[in-house]
Formats: structure tokens, sequence, C-alpha cells
């Protein structure tokens, strides 16, 4: 069992974030081996196989060439795509560095998978009628949605345990700055690492806050794991080094952690490499 305030990270992260990936497409490739497949292709009949899903890329690097962070996202349907098509968009998209797990009502999940183009995401739904799209933006707008939705306003501080040392200022803390955060405010991190807790500490906090319905993971630099909590606007950000030990275990206040978010330069980096995509397979 690991330190820190999820101290079930190493038994619950496992399963989602590669054991089940988005495959209903045939597969989801990395960024390089989404290239090396397409180098490998017909590109001039797959284009005339595949005609919407030509279109489909032609409209996503539309729409993210003029995305900002602060704009709502965008949504394309793939309902209307053949085997061939959905295979086609899961080849050029690829699987980039942030995934996760959503809870919904009912005991279902949403998936998501940002593609190796960062701020184009693949979404499914796994409901009684199992759905996907593609979404443009920082982040699913159902990853937003369920960490308020979801998720309660305050919380009551109970009699605190014999042995604890910080607990009780660390929730009374974490309390009022949840209540006081609102959109455009810079988050606010409480660290861990640096802050004394005893375990009876860290056990009565988890047991207080309680775990919430967004699990994320961002595999960029290193990996960084994002759970929201049961209190609105409050999550847990772990980052781990190379042997999977935690060296940043921290508490943040606020929206949905930046590690898991797409940036403005992400958009025009993206929308460039798409633009090349096309034009070096697909015209």
């Amino acid at each position: 069992m690991k330190a820190g305030f999820w101290s079930e990270a190493e038994d619950a992260e496992q399963p989602v974030y590669r054991e089940q990936t988005l495959d209903a497409a045939g597969g989801i490739l990395t960024a390089a081996g989404a290239l090396a497949r397409l180098a490998s292709l017909d590109s001039v009949e797959l284009a005339r196989k595949c005609p919407r899903a030509v279109e489909l890329l032609s409209n996503l690097a539309i729409t993210i060439a003029s995305k900002e962070v602060a704009a709502s996202t965008r949504l394309f349907r793939l309902g209307n795509l053949d085997d061939l098509e959905r295979k086609l968009i899961a080849d050029v998209l690829g699987e980039g560095e942030v995934a996760g797990l959503i809870a919904l009502p009912g005991g279902s999940l949403a998936q998501i998978q940002e593609s190796v183009l960062a701020g184009i995401w693949r979404v499914r739904l796994e409901t009684d009628e199992a759905s996907e799209y593609l979404e443009v933006g920082a982040i699913p707008e159902i990853v937003k949605r369920a960490a308020t939705d979801f998720t309660t306003v305050d919380f009551e501080i109970g009699q605190v345990p014999e042995g604890s040392m910080n607990v009780l200022p660390v929730l009374a803390e974490i309390r009022e700055r949840a209540l006081a955060w609102r959109p455009g405010i810079l988050s606010q991190i409480i660290n861990f690492t640096l802050l004394p807790m005893s375990p009876v500490d860290m056990s009565f906090l988890h047991e207080t806050i309680r775990n919430g319905p967004i699990q994320l993971v961002s595999r960029g630099y290193g990996t960084c794991r994002m759970f929201a909590t049961g209190i609105r606007n409050v999550w847990s950000v772990q980052f781990f080094n190379a042997m999977d030990t935690i060296i940043l275990d921290t508490l943040e206040v606020g929206g949905v952690p930046k590690a898991a978010l797409a940036a403005d330069e992400d958009f025009e980096d993206s929308a460039e490499r798409l633009r090349e995509i096309i034009e070096a397979y697909f015209k």
C-alpha cells in the first residue's frame, strides 16, 4: 500500500488505463505506430473508400485550429462511419498521454483517451447502448460535469481520532478553500510530501472527503495520477517516478488539474500536425 491520500492507487490504476483502452475500432496506436501504419497504407485508395473519415479529419483540423482553452468543446459523432473508416480514424489519431475513467449514475462508465494530437479526445460511454465520439477541447465536458454533478459542495468534520497530528487544520483549510473557489481562481495546493501527516491523519482525511467519480492519468514526463474526491473542487494529484514511487503527493483545490488539460499551444501544434498528415496521406 502506498503512502498518500490515495492509498489504493496501485490497485485501482492498472485496469483503468491500459487493459481497458478504447479499441472498438481495432486498436489505438501510439504516435510512432500511427504514422508507421499510415505510411504502409495505400492512402489514395483509403481516401476513395473512406470519404467521410477524411472529411471528419479535415473538420477536426479546422476546429482545433480555432480552438482556445476557454471556449466550449465540440463533439464529432462516429456513428455514421463504417468499420474501415473507424479504423482509419484510429490509425491517424493514435493514443496520447492522458486517459481516464468516469463513474456515471447506474453503475455505468465513461472512458476518455487523448489522441496523439493533444486536445482531440476519444470518449466512449459504456451505458446500455454503448456509444463513442471525438471531442475537441482542453478536457472532455463529461469530466467537468462529473466533477460538479457527482460530488458534494460541503462536508462535516467529525471527531478526530487519537494519534492524529495535523488533520484537523488541514481539513478546515480544504473546506474553506473548496467553498471559496470559483472558475478563474488559481488552484491551491496542499503538499503532503512536505507536511507531517501521520497514518491516522491520512486515514481520517480519506474517510472524511472520500473517493470521487473520476480517475485520470497523464504519462508525459513521468506519471501523474489524478483522482476527484467526493468534495467538489478537491482533487488528489500524485506524481510518480520511474520506479512507481510517489515523489509528490498533493491535494489540489480548483478545477480539473492542469496536468490533464490541453493548452492553447497544444491546439496550435495539433492543428498543424493534423493538416500535415492530411496533406501527406490524403491529398
